[in-house]
């Protein structure tokens, strides 16, 4: 009677030793998702403290350009652009606008006129899938350096690591974007408006372009 308990207990302990219990299984599930999505949302800022991204400064700027060989990238969408932009600077939007006619989308764009672009002129937007091949157009040296800017800094993180991943690999990131800039950082700017206030619009679009990166970092 106590050989066959100690083989049973002994048979049941092989058989959790290869076969985890449930909820063991689960929490080590759980644990690579969250792993994963954390060195997504990370990767930006990975490749900021390690250098192999360079923060630059808008005071900084044409110092760069003019001294080091930095060819300044505008990844703002064309409506931005127009209003001003940095003369000599290349254009290759991260973001364009959303053209879909879905009921969806239309939704989507009712909304965002309503309570954003009406008073923002912003169009609602959607990632261009085609931006790193755009940008290889246009910089197809992989070791060229490119000064990556926006608005307000947050699609331009978006694009350093789309161009990092692309294989580029002499990048700088335009800390806080335009919005940042005094009149003296860029001397010529072509356009109607100041450079600082080409992309400004309130809370509202701030927290739709994050809400746009956060659905792009997560593909």
């Amino acid at each position: 009677m106590v050989t066959q308990l100690n083989n049973s207990f002994r048979t049941s302990i092989l058989y959790h030793k290869d076969k985890p219990f449930t909820t063991t299984t689960q929490k080590t599930t759980r644990f690579h998702v969250i792993t994963n999505a954390t060195s997504k949302t990370n990767s930006f800022k990975e490749l900021i403290e390690s250098g192999r991204v360079r923060t630059i400064l808008p005071k900084d700027a044409s110092t760069v350009m003019n001294s080091e060989g930095f060819i300044l990238l505008d990844v703002r969408p064309n409506w931005e652009r127009g209003k001003a932009h940095v003369r000599g600077s290349l254009h290759v939007p991260m973001f364009v606008e959303d053209k879909d006619n879905g009921p969806l989308t239309l939704l989507k764009k009712w909304v965002h006129f309503g309570y954003i672009g009406a008073w923002t002129g912003q169009y609602l937007t959607t990632f261009n899938s085609e931006f790193l091949s755009q940008v290889e157009n246009v910089l197809p040296g992989k070791d060229t350096k490119v000064l990556v800017a926006c608005g307000e800094g947050l699609r331009s993180m978006t694009a350093t690591s789309k161009l990092y991943k692309g294989g580029y690999r002499n990048l700088g990131w335009l800390v806080g974007g335009f919005n940042r800039s005094q009149d003296k950082d860029f001397l010529e700017v072509e356009g109607k408006e100041k450079l600082k206030y080409a992309t400004i619009g309130g809370a509202s679009y701030i927290f739709l372009q994050l809400l746009i990166l956060l659905q792009t970092v997560s593909k």
